[in-house]
């Protein structure tokens, strides 16, 4: 009798699943008709079971629910005062997500039926039990964590936006409230007003055009003003450098609700400090910050500036205390001066590093409800328009929800803020330098 001979684990025949007359594409239509089926077909007897029990369990549990949530985000309603328009459209939008969920369980059903179908017909080896287990484990672990935080998205961020969405298409507003009133869709009609009805063509104009100048004029002076003290602090002649910084930083370090409080006391035409102040000094009677829409303007883009330039300041001397001396040296050597040297050396730099920052800047102030509500409430009064003189785009949506219950139309508004806005950033990101050489880098 010969010696005992061991194959080596390596050189060992595994036993094939090839299977040459598998068809992937019947696995396909197996978990078209029903998810799992494939996976049966495919001997995945496990998770051919559970993809049977879990849509037969979505059929069972969701079906009334999403039957009910289509139906009333087609019609909100039949009968008056027993049927709710606004909660048969929330209905309807947690129907549509599950449907969207459902969905993709579904294609990822029918993709892994296929997917597998082709392995075994090429001759794809099935691991043990234990070591598939394992495996779709490991590989599953990113997306177990990753779920919890997708439905807070889901709840927190996508279904608030399809509900405004969906709001600007209908005639929700204080006369045909629910549940005495049904809510109708009315397609484009409110967006429709906005551009020929004269009350609402006039405030919405008004409106727009003070917020873009409210937006630019705002943004660039505080963004000019902190690059500028930013400048001049870090020169080296200056003495004291710390102290200055520390007095620059300290209206960053109150809330700004309390600094646009104080403003707002001081800006008052009756006892505010501001014209106290120039009755004493130049006999003058006062100016009407509060009641003139241009003086009002005036103060809100001054007090805008105050409270923002102490970030940007900051932002910037981070920024230039990290441009080498080596580059302004060079700049000398060849003859440079004080505006080629900031023009060719500091500027872009700056630009380059904070380009997003200051995008950003750009669309904060744009949707600054704070600044412009805490200080005169949007106004004076204009005659003749739904918006007070110094409301933006967000101040109108707000007192359109809060104060006037026309909630279609804030919902329109509120949906072109957000349109302009994601249009603004996503230019402006595409066009900065940091966005192109990171794209390249890729």
């Amino acid at each position: 009798m010969g010696p005992l001979q061991v194959t080596p684990p390596e050189n060992r025949e595994i036993k094939s699943d090839r299977r040459p007359g598998h068809h992937p594409r019947a696995a396909l239509i197996l978990s078209i008709i029903f998810a799992g089926l494939g996976q049966l077909y495919n001997r995945s007897y496990m998770k051919g079971i559970l993809f049977i029990v879990i849509e037969a369990a979505f059929i069972m549990v969701f079906h009334d629910f999403i039957e009910l949530g289509l139906w009333g985000i087609v019609t909100l309603g039949t009968i008056p005062k027993l049927d709710h328009s606004i909660i048969l459209l929330v209905y309807g939008i947690l129907a549509l997500l599950l449907l969207a969920v459902a969905a993709a369980f579904y294609i990822w059903n029918v993709v892994d039926a296929k997917n597998e179908a082709m392995k075994i017909r090429s001759g794809w080896v099935r691991p043990a039990w234990r070591e598939a287990l394992k495996s779709a484990y490991l590989r599953s672990f990113p997306y177990l964590l990753t779920i919890p935080g997708f439905l807070l998205l889901i709840f927190v961020v996508v279904f608030p936006l399809l509900f405004a969405i969906l709001l600007a298409f209908t005639n929700y507003s204080l006369y045909n409230a629910p549940p005495k009133n049904l809510v109708d869709w009315v397609g484009f009609d409110n967006f429709v007003q906005l551009a020929t009805v004269p009350i609402w063509n006039k405030s919405f104009m008004s409106v727009f055009s003070w917020t873009l100048v409210w937006t630019i004029v705002s943004t660039s002076l505080q963004i000019g003003l902190g690059l500028l003290l930013a400048l001049l602090v870090n020169d080296q002649r200056i003495k004291y450098k710390k102290l200055i910084r520390t007095i620059l930083i300290l209206p960053w370090a109150v809330p700004s609700f309390v600094s646009i409080l104080i403003f707002s006391a001081l800006f008052n035409d009756q006892f505010g400090a501001i014209n106290r102040m120039l009755t004493s000094w130049f006999g003058w009677e006062g100016l009407p910050w509060m009641t003139d829409p241009l003086y009002t303007k005036i103060a809100l883009i001054s007090m805008q500036t105050w409270l923002g330039f102490p970030f940007l300041f900051a932002l910037f001397t981070g920024v230039l205390q990290s441009i080498s001396n080596e580059w302004y040296e060079a700049a000398d050597v060849d003859g440079g001066s004080r505006w080629q040297k900031f023009q060719h050396i500091t500027l872009p730099h700056v630009l380059f590093v904070t380009a997003p920052l200051l995008i950003i800047q750009y669309t904060a102030n744009f949707n600054n409800f704070n600044v412009i509500y805490l200080f005169n409430e949007g106004g004076p009064a204009v005659r003749g328009q739904t918006a007070g003189g110094t409301d933006i785009l967000i101040s109108w949506v707000y007192k359109l929800t809060f104060t006037n219950n026309n909630y279609s139309m804030a919902a329109a508004i509120s949906l072109i803020i957000g349109v302009m806005v994601i249009l603004f950033a996503f230019i402006q990101f595409r066009r900065s330098r940091s966005f192109r050489e990171e794209r390249n880098i890729q």
